[in-house]
């Protein structure tokens, strides 16, 4: 993709973890990074 993420594509890894159905997920690093590693 080759460019930073916009706030909408962001924003739904932080839906997902405000979701009850998330509650068990526990000190994990989600990266939403578009596919690409930042280093």
């Amino acid at each position: 993709m080759k460019r930073p993420g916009q706030p909408a594509e962001l924003a739904t890894a932080y839906v997902m973890l405000a979701d009850p159905l998330s509650s068990y997920v526990s000190g994990t690093t989600i990266a939403v990074t578009g596919g690409k590693p930042f280093i």
